[in-house]
């Protein structure tokens, strides 16, 4: 798989990396075995960036991702966020509350250094400023390589950018949610590469979407405006217009959805999680379909359709 540049400060990834939230949060019960052989998989085909968090299982995610990527660890790149309070779930970057939650991340990962640090969510009660400085200290100390921010704004990622250079902006990105196109042009000025997390839209361009009646109780989908009844008809017309012309091409929805993501942008990497490893090599092959001036076109006008806000974090 190609590889692309984010930031300048000498982050390179592949293409299409891997979102390890679904392993243990937020989609329903997973299996550790079949979690474990998908990450391993995804590395096989040419994927060398894995993201995951804190928050994510508080620790059982990055267990499970550090894990994995053990016998493997020098030949990818791993990001992990703080930012979050246990059971409240609001947002915490008080400054020795990261100190303790990064070193905590770097024992559940099983390595010395996480290759970028993310603050997961901004806290209004604690300055950016002061966050970044907390996290330059790791940077300095060795035990974190590159800095980004996720879930923020555009005066947010100036200001820290001032204390500490940043390399990544990582945002919920896809065909359903393109609210964060206002933020390309901070992240051009300052030289910033982007990371798209749920790029096929929390299942919804997956090819196998379903009402929420189908998923479980505490499954992320229960709560989602897209998954709301009176979006329903509206958005599965969307997914029924992009199948049609994925199908044109021989492809699958989700590699349509991703070719569409990195056809945006060269500095913009997606990174689709998904427990099953057949799941995984779909996704992985998108980062070799080519799409015309003509298919983006289309998509773009499909896109128009889609009802419902995105989900903030």
């Amino acid at each position: 798989m190609h590889q692309r540049t984010l930031g300048r400060q000498g982050l390179v990834v592949s293409a299409i990396g891997y979102g390890a939230m679904g392993t243990t949060f937020a989609y329903g019960p997973g299996d550790d075995t079949e979690s474990i052989t998908a990450i391993r998989h995804a590395h096989e085909l040419g994927v060398t960036h894995f993201d995951t968090a804190e928050l994510y299982g508080w620790g059982t995610g990055e267990r499970l991702l550090g894990a994995a990527l053990a016998p493997i660890r020098d030949e990818v790149t791993i990001a992990t966020k703080f930012g979050f309070t246990p059971d409240t779930f609001a947002p915490n970057s008080q400054l020795d509350h990261i100190r303790q939650v990064v070193d905590a991340s770097l024992r559940n990962l099983g390595t010395d250094s996480i290759d970028v640090l993310y603050q997961h969510v901004h806290d209004p009660r604690v300055p950016v400023e002061d966050v970044v400085g907390v996290m330059q200290e790791f940077v300095q100390a060795g035990k974190v390589r590159y800095l980004g921010l996720s879930n923020t704004d555009a005066e947010n990622i100036r200001r820290a950018h001032s204390v500490h250079p940043i390399s990544v902006l990582q945002t919920e990105y896809s065909v359903f949610a393109r609210e964060s196109e206002e933020l390309f042009p901070v992240v051009d000025e300052l030289g910033i590469g982007l990371v798209a997390y749920s790029p096929l839209a929390r299942g919804f361009l997956s090819g196998a979407v379903q009402p929420r009646s189908a998923y479980a109780a505490d499954d992320i989908r229960q709560w989602l405006e897209w998954w709301a009844p009176e979006h329903w008809d509206a958005n599965t017309a969307v997914v029924d217009g992009l199948t049609e012309l994925a199908d044109e091409k021989g492809i699958s929805l989700s590699q349509l959805a991703l070719a569409w993501i990195l056809a945006q942008r060269d500095d913009i990497v997606p990174i689709p999680g998904s427990r099953n490893p057949r799941r995984v090599a779909e996704n992985v092959t998108a980062a070799g379909v080519a799409l015309s001036a003509d298919e983006l076109a289309r998509i773009d006008v499909l896109g128009r359709g889609v009802r419902g806000a995105r989900a903030t974090s």
